[in-house]
């Protein structure tokens, strides 16, 4: 068989008729050809479509619940916009530092961080197929080794192919990917706030199980001044063996009391270390009283709450990702053109060539892909996706109510600890006062020692409450805030991320 002395290219299996280039000067026409081709496709891509508003949105999911949000708060809030930078209202540099380091070195929120990051890889996975692919082929063998036919030709290919988006099939993946990321930006965002408050929460836990600590150790020591009284009045005649009795069995109650208020305490540390990202050792001290419960917050509108909340910010560009699938599914029914190039040069020492065949050769091809009868499944997708559609306006509706149900219980919650931390503070004093009277009148015999041990366990229950009235006033103001809207810093001016109400900063440098 006669070898060829020259390396030439097999005509393209995608060229149309007469694309195949020889000559310099028929080069020049292909390429041009191909040039006008690839305008023609990108200058014919449909516009896609945009997503509903935010407001939109919100009249669409209005239909599916009946509450109104240009109203004020029916519990009663003070006027004003809502704030950002409320854990500095509790003027605690040290919870100030623990939430810091909690923002660095919390586990949960370095999972959700890497969520985030994924959705951006999605987008440019969006992006990477609307580019042109560009793929070099080589081939080669000797004596038709290997057992593959192709190993007679030795040649290098270089080819491009390209798909225009004509309908908005690949623009609507990418929009719904670029929706999904800015939806999970705000869920890393709605993650960060409640990584502070549950670290305000903790902390303020802490400080109480403290304070509980030295109550239940008051409780003890007056239950052994209880236990000697007892038994200097046996001793001097008054008292009997009875009463020393009651008296050790009040004072073993109080102690297991201080050791379970002990255990609470290291437990609660232990869960701040957690969230700190530290090691449970229970090493961590509390503050050693309660931060002032700071003044009155503002707390806007409704419809400013649901502008500000990461998670309804989330929401809504889940419904803006479902609106884009939406479209892709639709477009995904229309017809596809992939456009192609290639240059290419072969020899083979078996094979005999064309003579007419010149080295290197090139070409230009499209093909034609359009969906006739698939059993009724992309109809049935464009069902679905509609569906989802739907589902994702349910769940922004579902959301919104219950956002505002947070606010409403927070300030109808905070309202009723105020009125009733004057009621608690004032029970504490009367039962401080009634101790001290029982306390008398048992030392002169008037009462027995049981009725001192009732007035002194009253006397510690009211402080207890009180105590713990004091603590979760400055809970649930955390979960105000929270419910809010409001950031516990001061926002950074951030990139606008596309299709997003507001822009939330980025875990880890991702934009």
């Amino acid at each position: 068989m006669q070898q060829a002395n020259m390396l030439v290219a097999p005509p393209s299996p995608w060229l149309l008729p007469g694309s195949e280039v020889r000559g310099e000067g028929e080069r020049f026409t292909g390429f041009s050809v191909m040039l006008c081709a690839l305008f023609l496709a990108f200058i014919s891509g449909c516009a896609t479509k945009s997503p509903p508003s935010t407001a939109e949105i919100r009249q669409q999911s209005s239909t599916l619940s009946n509450f109104a949000l240009t109203n004020a708060w029916t519990a009663g809030a003070a006027d004003g916009p809502i704030a950002d930078n409320w854990i500095a209202s509790y003027n605690d540099t040290e919870l100030n530092a623990l939430v810091a380091e909690a923002m660095a070195n919390n586990p949960d929120l370095h999972v959700t961080a890497q969520r985030v990051e994924l959705a951006a890889q999605y987008i440019e996975l969006a992006k990477a197929a609307m580019r042109p692919a560009v793929n070099l082929l080589g081939s080669g063998g000797l004596n038709m080794g290997g057992g593959d036919i192709t190993s007679a030709l030795q040649g290098i290919s270089l080819g491009v192919s390209w798909e225009p988006d004509l309908w908005g099939r690949m623009r609507y993946g990418r929009n719904a990917y670029q929706a999904l990321y800015a939806s999970a930006q705000a869920d890393f965002e709605f993650g960060r706030q409640s990584l502070a408050a549950t670290m305000a929460k903790s902390w303020f836990t802490a400080s109480e199980t403290w304070l509980q600590i030295q109550i239940a150790e008051d409780m003890v020591k007056a239950a052994e001044e209880l236990v000697t009284l007892a038994e200097k009045r046996r001793q001097v005649g008054p008292g009997s063996e009875q009463d020393v009795a009651l008296a050790r069995a009040n004072l073993g109650t109080m102690q297991d009391t201080a050791k379970q208020v002990r255990f609470a305490h290291a437990q609660t540390l232990r869960a701040l270390e957690l969230l700190l990202g530290r090691y449970p050792a229970a090493e961590l001290q509390a503050r050693r009283d309660l931060p002032v419960l700071p003044g009155p917050i503002p707390a806007g509108l409704p419809l400013e709450m649901l502008e500000r909340r990461p998670d309804m910010v989330a929401a809504e560009r889940r419904v803006a990702a479902a609106f884009n699938r939406v479209g892709e599914a639709k477009a995904a029914r229309l017809p596809r053109i992939i456009l192609n190039a290639s240059v290419a040069a072969i020899s083979s020492d078996i094979l005999q060539l064309k003579s007419d065949f010149e080295n290197p050769t090139g070409g230009v091809g499209a093909r034609l892909i359009a969906p006739i009868y698939q059993g009724g499944a992309l109809k049935t997708q464009v069902e679905i996706r509609t569906l989802e559609q739907k589902e994702a306006v349910a769940q922004y509706a579902r959301l919104a109510l219950r956002a505002l149900g947070d606010v409403e219980n927070a300030l109808a919650f905070g309202k009723s600890l105020a009125e009733r931390n004057q009621l608690l503070q004032r029970n504490v004093a009367d039962n401080q006062r009634a101790l001290e009277l029982a306390q008398t009148s048992y030392r002169i015999g008037k009462i027995s020692m049981r009725d001192v041990q009732q007035q002194q366990l009253s006397v510690y229950s009211a402080r207890l409450a009180l105590l713990r009235l004091e603590s979760e006033q400055l809970s649930q103001r955390a979960n105000l805030h929270l419910a809010l809207g409001g950031s516990f810093e001061n926002p950074t001016a951030q990139p606008a991320t596309v299709g997003m109400t507001q822009s939330f900063p980025s875990p880890n440098g991702v934009r």
